[in-house]
């Protein structure tokens, strides 16, 4: 049994080691600079995901919100941001993570999106056309 779980340590090590994005990160309010969700990344084929886990709301917010500005042709509409799907797609290109769509349920908006890891941290870069704006997402413990 001690053998069996060695194994299973050194397997799932080695793939985190592989996917350093895989995991959960604690996403940052750009204005205010507080926490605002919980996202865990994963791996579905060759291409990544991820999805809302727990939520950092304020007293007066709505405490089990829906995305309501959501696109009324998205299937997320209407659908509660607790366990949605938001990054969606993502595929690893060398040291970066490319052609991935991300939807801000705050907004409603999917950007095209890009994630690298810089210094332990985990950045990602939403953008339209030229326009784009980048946050840093820290490692979820």
């Amino acid at each position: 049994m001690l053998i069996i779980s060695t194994l299973l340590f050194f397997v799932l090590h080695a793939t985190s080691a592989q996917d350093p994005i895989i995991g959960q990160w604690k996403t940052i309010d750009d204005e205010t600079g507080k926490p605002r969700s919980v996202v865990e990344i994963y791996k579905k084929g060759d291409m990544y995901y991820g999805k809302v886990v727990d939520m950092f709301l304020e007293p007066h917010e709505d405490p089990d919100p829906v995305c309501d500005d959501c696109d009324e042709d998205d299937p997320r509409y209407m659908q509660k941001t607790m366990g949605m799907e938001i990054l969606k797609g993502a595929k690893k290109e060398g040291d970066e993570y490319v052609d991935g769509k991300i939807l801000d349920p705050e907004n409603g908006k999917v950007y095209s999106c890009k994630l690298w890891m810089e210094d332990g941290q985990l950045k990602l870069r939403g953008y339209i056309a030229f326009f784009y704006r980048t946050q840093t997402w820290l490692k979820y413990e």
